[in-house]
């Protein structure tokens, strides 16, 4: 027994036969169908069919919440969560131990939360793995009716080039030249799951290159990338983003990806290290691009470090893309031709967006199994970035307010998240309703004054 437990403690082989099952899986239909079929079944062949499932639903997340006699599977797919199946109590346990077992957790703590994680190798290649092992994180938290667990699936097909991330033809120019710099500070903003990550690596394969030395700091290491040395912050050991950013530039890099700046002692070696002579990758969490630089300074790093260090403010969220199999284009209703010309008032004119013709056309969703009946397939980035020039530099010395510092960047031509996302749906890329579910509501304009309330 002991022999069997470490043979399949920290990775999960998926059988050829569990293989031909789970890439039958085309939908949330088809998955929950074979998850019932093998609830029955022993913990090994449960756990393949759900992850191996989860995996070719392209799902970022897997969640086991128990409730009472009973526990709920669901799987976050385009960045929504859908129900899945109920199973019964034996077999939640059952799963539960066995998760724990392969992410390296104990089994005997049930009353606090734990960390882990796991691989899944699938062999042979498929068009949703590539042939190469995916990472499995592992989260365990107590509630009520027993232990929730969360598995956050990285499978490295998720990384794509900067030419896929749905930049605007402007805006990858920006990019492009803005990460050919030898110098400076680009910072990627957003929430949780906003794709700041992919973005980050994204920058990393372009600029790598033989004779460049990159070094990544990261908690944790989420995806490997070849030819780039990629460390792990360990706070519980005394080495967070600020030792291993200190010993980093021992190392001589000439590309820093640090993974996030939480803390004042790690913005201010980040701003350093871009100060001299260090192309810096890094992120941060603010709702918008003008917000970076109050973020900064309200970990108390200085307008005097922060204007001359950064290149460049980027913010982002993922929107879903409309179904290709069963979206269609159809005629734009009044209200919505509204929505759309005053959420793009005041768009620089160099900017090229689609006419406003008569019975201009936007996209509807509709719902089929592709799509597992939500109209959407797919998602992609919606952007608004400005770039630091010598006069954006000297507003920052006067450590202007979020709102004020978001005025000048429009001002110099910055379009907005909301502004993206409403181009998108004149290029028949996604609908109004998902800009506005994830950038807000488009304001109206006030009969008072004429302006946006």
């Amino acid at each position: 027994m002991v022999e069997t437990t470490q043979k399949i403690t920290g990775e999960v082989k998926i059988s050829p036969a569990t293989l031909n099952i789970t890439q039958k899986i085309k939908n949330v239909l088809a998955f929950k169908e074979k998850v019932g079929e093998f609830s029955e079944r022993s913990v090994t062949e449960l756990s393949e069919i759900i992850f191996g499932g989860g995996i070719e639903l392209g799902a970022s997340d897997l969640h086991l919440e128990p409730e009472e006699g009973q526990a709920k599977i669901r799987v976050r797919i385009d960045g929504l969560l859908q129900d899945v199946i109920m199973i019964n109590w034996k077999a939640y346990e059952s799963l539960l131990s066995r998760i724990k077992l392969i992410s390296g957790i104990k089994l005997n703590i049930t009353d606090r939360p734990q960390d882990g994680r796991f691989s899944i190798s699938i062999e042979p290649p498929t068009e949703t793995t590539g042939g190469e092992t995916i990472e499995v994180r592992t989260s365990t938290l107590p509630a009520e009716h027993g232990e929730t667990i969360v598995l956050r699936i990285l499978n490295p097909k998720a990384l794509v080039e900067l030419e896929a991330l749905g930049l605007r033809k402007d805006l990858l120019e920006i990019f492009g030249n803005e990460i050919k710099k030898p110098n400076g500070m680009i910072i990627v903003t957003g929430p949780t799951g906003s794709g700041k990550t992919t973005t980050l690596y994204a920058f990393l394969k372009k600029v790598h290159k033989p004779e460049i030395k990159t070094i990544t700091i990261e908690d944790p290491i989420e995806y490997h990338l070849e030819g780039i040395s990629q460390t792990q912050a360990n706070p519980k050991k005394g080495y967070d983003f600020a030792s291993g950013l200190k010993s980093i530039m021992r190392q001589d890099p000439d590309v820093i990806l640090v993974g996030e700046i939480r803390d004042l002692e790690t913005a201010e070696i980040a701003l350093q290290a871009a100060l001299t002579g260090h192309l810096v990758f890094t992120t941060l969490h603010t709702n918008d691009a003008a917000g970076t630089v109050a973020r900064l300074t309200s970990l108390g790093a200085k307008p005097s470090n922060i204007g001359p260090a950064m290149n460049i403010a980027i913010a982002q969220r993922l929107v879903r893309e409309i179904c290709k199999k069963c979206g269609s284009l159809e005629k734009a209703p009044t209200s919505v031709l509204e929505k759309i010309k005053r959420g793009l008032k005041g768009i620089p004119p160099e900017i090229k967006i689609p006419k406003f013709a008569p019975g201009l056309k936007v996209p509807q969703p509709k719902g089929c199994k592709n799509c597992n009946f939500t109209g959407y397939q797919g998602r992609t980035g919606v952007f608004e970035a400005f770039l630091v020039d010598e006069e954006m530099e000297n507003f920052i010395l006067q450590n202007p307010s979020t709102a004020a510092l978001r005025k000048e960047a429009t001002k110099k031509g910055m379009v907005t998240m909301q502004q993206d996302g409403l181009i998108k749906v004149l290029n028949g890329i996604t609908t109004i309703e998902e800009v506005e579910r994830i950038t807000g509501p488009i304001k109206k304009i006030s009969p008072r004054t004429g302006g946006q309330t």
